[in-house]
């Protein structure tokens, strides 16, 4: 059982270190230092009918600075097909702008592998991804792969920009796509393929051949395939290259009632467990929650159990977009065109509003990442970093988080670590800004409510199949209330630190829970409306003990 006792807080508490109302002398000095943190890294704002007002930081700091105030924070989605995947249908211009539209600064092109992708589609992909780029200044648009991971699922891999990128994609596809070799079938030979793939990019990196590469776990739950031990493999063989998983998949326009949709279970989520499978599963893994993958909603589930062990897993959400809600277009091409050309026929329209399962690159989910600069290599450190925070329907226009330890020292953000005194106390500063314009569904979306999430570092597992720990409780629940300034400020304080822990946010629009619980809800068979159900959450912050 999990500890559910919770405190409700208002956004009007605001600490007294950010109420510009309370001068410098009534502050202690821990509270001054904390103030000329937040105004020097841009974060304190005016005060506005007693209030205090925080907005999103741009300025550069220190070079031990590690607070939000130190990144730029740019939205993107790294699971994007295009007509090069088997299954999908856009131009890769048609995404890379509908992308731009919705307000992405970055993006990833994830085509699958496959015999014909591997033979024909790299470098035809390539070019028009070139084209793109010379088109959209502003967007950083990688190339990459939704790798069939061998004895496992789906995988997007991408690489920092450097001249032999497809060429290094599609050497990477030859020599360990699932499809592409015959490797997919659960078996330990098969999990060892998976690792030697991650070591070869690793060796790749290494050897200058490629200047930085990234591993997410797509969709992690959606057929059970992802054992808990393989993710540990991959996270520690190449640390640096396997750094997370999607938290929440796309596909999450799948779950929109008729008549505008199909009623499908949420982000394709209506499997039940198969000979790949692996078997230690309950039966809610094949479902999301909240629309997102049970490892990520599941208190004191997978993620947790991973995040225990005192390392960085972090969890990313995206489109998967293959064809596109309320979209009239459609594919002319057949799967034997597909076959021997590796691209299918542009798509023409029908006249027809489809009901397909994804929205567009941005118009539902994104990922948040804070990049020390606009660059390709920024955006790859702040994901390897976990300097990540994902959200739904935009129930958040931004989302800061501090912590300072009372000794003094840097402040962390997202994916940081710090360090306090056996005894001591740590503060976190979470500062929400709040949604004032509509979504894509054409509503302002409400934060009703934010958890403050702590978890125990316990240290390595014993079972590598671990999918628990029981040290997980929310500490704190932070209500929000509308007022003049769309801004919400919360604050915690960890008093007498004894043991190391992680904290991390969760937070929804409150409009539906685990019956007697504030539990996202296992979601129905029979669809909800995506827009209905709105969570956000963050990475975690690591917190030892000296």
């Amino acid at each position: 059982m999990h500890d559910h006792h919770h405190h409700h807080h208002h956004a009007g508490d605001t600490p007294e270190y950010a109420d510009l109302a309370v001068p410098d002398r009534e502050l202690r000095p821990l509270d001054v230092s904390r103030r000329r943190f937040l105004r020097n890294a841009g974060l304190l704002g005016a005060t506005v009918a007693g209030a205090g007002a925080l907005g999103a930081g741009t300025a550069s700091a220190s070079t031990g600075w590690d607070g939000p105030g130190r990144y730029q924070w740019l939205a993107g989605d790294h699971h994007i097909h295009t007509q090069y995947s088997n299954d999908a249908m856009y131009t890769v211009e048609q995404q890379v702008a509908g992308g731009v539209r919705n307000g992405l600064d970055w993006m990833v092109i994830t085509d699958h592998g496959y015999l014909a992708h591997e033979k024909y589609a790299v470098q035809q992909t390539y070019a028009d991804v070139l084209a793109s780029r010379r088109k959209h200044r502003g967007l950083l648009l990688w190339q990459g792969l939704e790798w069939n991971t061998p004895a496992a699922e789906h995988a997007t891999v991408f690489f920092d920009c450097s001249r032999d990128e497809a060429q290094m994609l599609q050497t990477f596809e030859r020599l360990f796509d699932g499809n592409v070799n015959g490797t997919n079938p659960s078996s330990p030979a098969n999990e060892l393929i998976a690792v030697q793939g991650l070591r070869w990019l690793d060796q790749q990196v290494r050897a200058g051949k490629i200047n930085s590469a990234l591993f997410l776990a797509n969709h992690p739950s959606r057929n059970g395939r992802l054992s808990p031990h393989e993710l540990r493999n991959w996270r520690d063989v190449a640390p640096h290259i396997a750094v997370g998983m999607e938290g929440s998949p796309g596909a999450q326009a799948d779950s929109t009632p008729a008549p505008l949709g199909n009623g499908a279970a949420r982000g394709g989520y209506s499997n039940s467990p198969g000979v790949d499978s692996w078997p230690g599963y309950p039966l809610e893994l094949y479902r999301t929650h909240g629309g997102f993958d049970w490892m990520t909603a599941k208190l004191g589930g997978l993620w947790d159990s991973m995040l225990a062990e005192g390392k960085g897993w972090w969890i990313t959400s995206n489109s998967d977009s293959h064809r596109n809600f309320g979209d009239t277009l459609t594919s002319p091409s057949p799967d034997a065109d597909y076959n021997t050309t590796g691209k299918h026929l542009d798509a023409v329209d029908s006249g027809v509003r489809h009901s397909w399962a994804d929205f567009r690159p941005g118009q539902y989910s994104r990922t948040v990442v804070g990049a020390t600069d606009r660059s390709y290599r920024a955006v790859m450190d702040g994901i390897r970093n976990g300097r990540v925070w994902v959200a739904m329907g935009g129930l958040l226009a931004g989302l800061e988080v501090t912590v300072f330890s009372d000794e003094g020292g840097w402040p962390v953000t997202l994916g940081g670590r710090t360090t306090v005194r056996r005894g001591g106390n740590v503060t976190v500063l979470v500062v929400a800004r709040l949604a004032t314009r509509p979504n894509a569904g054409g509503s302002i979306p409400r934060l009703a409510r934010m958890d403050l999430i702590q978890g125990m570092v316990t240290g390595p597992v014993a079972d590598r199949d671990t999918f628990a720990t029981p040290s997980v409780r929310v500490v704190q629940s932070f209500e929000t209330r509308r007022g003049f300034v769309p801004v919400a400020v919360f604050q915690h304080t960890f008093r007498n630190v004894r043991d190391p822990f992680y904290l991390r946010l969760r937070g929804t629009d409150g409009n539906f829970h685990a019956e007697g619980s504030i539990e996202p809800r296992m979601d129905p068979a029979g669809g909800v409306d995506p827009w209905s159900d709105l969570w956000t959450y963050s990475n975690p912050i690591f917190v030892d003990v000296r």
